[in-house]
């Protein structure tokens, strides 16, 4: 028993070559496989947190797993955060690899664990028709295992080595139809992932050699009693970078919108409402132990969860693409996200609130976005298209899959009554809470009208997809005919996710109340906070804001300016337009024209110039300090070696030329011509070993031998 931390993390591993194995035989022992894995993972994830949050774990001594020994088990209280498990793996990657459960901890992994089991059960029907699904389902499981490590680590070195390999497996993902548009999407979710990772990288160095230690347990003391701010602030902005690149915040959030339309509807759940959540994590990791209680810090963050609120709303209103539109509200919802862990450092040992409000949206999110990715799905698979203008009308005569999306509608829409709202109110109210003037109401409204932005953007989702007609008579009749668009194994995944995620709505106080404590710890707050009354005006009244701002926003600017009539004659057919401008693109816009163009073209003339007066110096360094060793041209020509393979050479020549009686004009001496070829290579050699590309390629190479080093030994 003391070992399933351990398994929850590399169980999944094994789960997917399993799978892989089985499905190179038939096909449907893979399907069985990976879904026995995931459903085991799920029961084991389940019996963790009952175990955790039952006592029943017991008083376990510490120790260390090494070998086949046992794991390192406690059951204490360390500040805010009850620690229920740990576990030390040593003389892995140099630092070895710890694992700890908490509240926040056992919550994440039953989410990821039900997230992966309703896609999985999901996948069998979605991939029906698809290829290379061994490869798909070997992926899935693998990013089931880095996912539970990143949630499981204790440390900051083992957060980045799962963080890399779940990068690197979920990018499999976004290329699985491998055709033009995926596979572009693919690279720049890669390389935003690969840039990102290096940087955190460099911020972890940083973090170790002001603090001595990457532990999470002991970052908040160490960081008290560091004196080297402004080095704890560069490491701080570099972990940033890393965990802001994967939970999709501006300004790096351009894989967002163009990896979710492409990827298949299971992973783009699983991408939007995991991964993300994944880089939420760290920058809690980081905002509640280096810097808890810095205002600074909280004004960054804040800064850019408004600018991600607002942007990924506003790209959402505009967007006509199913599955693009619930990517850019994944934009959307982070930045509400990372708005209450901006006000959780403005608001000090005050921020009950805010860390209350932040936990919860994290959960809704992930909940949210797997029932409307999933019915996503359902209606790709039955369309093989997203654009509104061709599912318009798919579920009007379908009142299961109706009921399902508007739950997921209602919920990110912040409606009374739904998880979202409860969120959205706690996030809200300590905005309200901390006041600060003019700056602080202009959050307070971007907030309010980023969340009728949601409203407006799922409203037009909803009425075009299960109220409208189709434009076409045929299709929609077709549309109206299919009885059978799920099977029972898909219908039971969309409905039980349904189910949990109003079920998780309706009893704020008992079950969301109780969550936000157990998560609370991670992010170092003590207090339960006070009791908050929901439903009371005060706390509806944002609420009806922002649902009559997205009404407003819906009536008159989206059905006027939106939906437009395909030609200027009477009764003719309305259509939704892309009236996004198709310039107004920062990937096409800065960064591939930056990144790809004008800072190779600059690196390459400082290189140039640089290599230029390296050669100009170790000529000049030659000629007058060094005279005594000559340059290659003022050394004899040849030596012993090629002396002796000229004279072989001239000899079978004049042999040759004996046999056949003949004797050529133009006979080669070979001595010659290979003690000159000998000193043209040195001369070669010796300028390229002096140039700056030589010195250059042999870093790179002892970076890939250190990093061979460091994961084999």
């Amino acid at each position: 028993m003391n070992i399933m931390l351990v398994i929850l993390v590399f169980y999944p591993f094994l789960g997917g070559l399993l799978s892989y194995a089985a499905g190179r035989c038939r096909e449907e022992y893979r399907d069985y496989v990976a879904e026995f894995v995931v459903i085991s993972e799920f029961a084991l994830a389940a019996v963790l947190a009952g175990m955790s949050l039952g006592g029943g774990w017991g008083n376990v001594a510490s120790g260390e797993l090494s070998g086949a020994g046992s794991s390192v088990l406690e059951h204490v209280s360390e500040g805010a955060a009850r620690i229920f498990a740990q576990v030390h793996i040593p003389e892995i990657c140099g630092f070895g690899l710890h694992f700890t459960l908490d509240g926040f901890r056992v919550i994440y992994s039953v989410i990821a664990a039900l997230m992966w089991m309703m896609t999985t059960l999901l996948s069998r029907e979605y991939f029906r028709h698809h290829e290379n699904r061994n490869r798909f389902y070997l992926f899935l499981l693998l990013t089931l295992g880095a996912t539970m490590g990143v949630f499981l680590s204790a440390d900051l070195y083992t957060t980045f080595i799962f963080f890399e390999i779940m990068s690197f497996t979920s990018y499999v993902w976004v290329a699985q139809e491998e055709n033009a548009e995926s596979l572009r999407a693919a690279a720049t979710y890669l390389a935003v992932a690969v840039i990102g990772g290096l940087v955190m990288l460099m911020g972890l160095f940083l973090l170790y050699r002001e603090l001595g230690t990457m532990v999470i347990s002991e970052l908040l003391p160490a960081a008290k009693a560091c004196e080297n701010k402004d080095a704890l602030y560069a490491a701080g902005a570099c972990m940033l970078v890393g965990f802001g690149a994967k939970a999709g915040a501006f300004p790096l959030h351009i894989w967002l919108p163009k990896a979710h339309p492409v990827a298949p509807a299971p992973a783009s759940a699983l991408l939007s409402g995991i991964l993300t959540k994944t880089g939420i994590f760290g920058i809690l990791i980081i905002s509640s132990n280096l810097f808890l209680h810095d205002v600074a810090w909280g004004n960054l963050i804040l800064g850019i969860g408004v600018l991600t609120m607002f942007g990924g709303a506003l790209l959402a209103v505009f967007s006509i693409d199913l599955k693009r539109t619930l990517a850019c509200s994944s934009m959307s919802q982070i930045g509400f996200i990372l708005t209450g862990v901006g006000m959780q450092g403005l608001l000090g040992e005050e921020n009950a609130m805010a860390v209350h409000g932040t936990f919860l949206h994290m959960v809704n999110h992930s909940m949210i976005k797997l029932v409307l990715f999933m019915a996503a799905g359902v209606i790709f698979m039955n369309v093989h298209a997203l654009n509104l203008n061709e599912v318009r009308g798919f579920g009007r005569k379908k009142p299961l899959l109706k009921a399902i999306f508007l739950t997921g509608a209602l919920a990110i829409g912040g409606i009374p009554f739904f998880g979202g709202y409860i969120s959205k109110t706690l996030i809200h109210e300590s905005i309200v809470e901390y006041g600060g003037g003019w700056v602080m109401r202009a959050v307070e409204y971007i907030f309010l009208f980023s969340g009728g932005l949601t409203v407006a953007y799922m409203t037009k989702l909803y009425v075009a997809i299960f109220v409208e007609k189709n434009a076409n008579a045929e299709v929609q009749r077709k549309f109206d005919q299919m009885k059978k668009y799920m099977n029972l194994q898909s219908g039971l995944a969309l409905g039980i996710s349904a189910a949990v995620l109003l079920i998780w709505g309706l009893f704020p106080h008992t079950m969301m109340d109780r969550a936000a404590e157990l998560g609370q710890g991670l992010m170092n707050l003590e207090e339960t906070g006070h009791v908050v009354a929901y439903f009371s005006l005060k706390n509806l009244s944002g609420a009806l804001i922002s649902i009559s701002i997205g009404a407003i926003v819906y009536l008159f600017v989206i059905r006027r300016y939106l939906v437009r009539n395909l030609s200027e004659k009477k009764n003719s057919v309305k259509c939704y337009v892309d009236a996004w401008p198709k310039w107004l693109d920062l990937e096409n816009l800065i960064y591939r024209p930056v990144l790809l163009q004008f800072l190779p073209f600059v690196c390459g003339v400082f290189c140039r110039i640089a290599d230029s007066f390296l050669e100009l110096l170790i000529v000049a360094l030659r000629k007058t300090i060094y005279s005594d060793s000559p340059l290659p041209h003022e050394r004899p020509e040849g030596n012993a070696v090629t002396e002796f393979v000229g004279r072989v050479l001239n000899g079978i020549q004049n042999l040759g030329n004996r046999f056949w009686n003949r004797k050529k004009p133009g006979k080669k001496n070979y001595v010659h011509l290979l003690a000159v070829r000998n000193e043209e290579f040195k001369e070669t050699n010796m300028i390229i070993q002096r140039s700056l590309s030589f010195g250059l390629m042999l870093v790179g190479i002892g970076l890939c031998l250190t990093l061979i080093y460091i994961i084999w030994w």
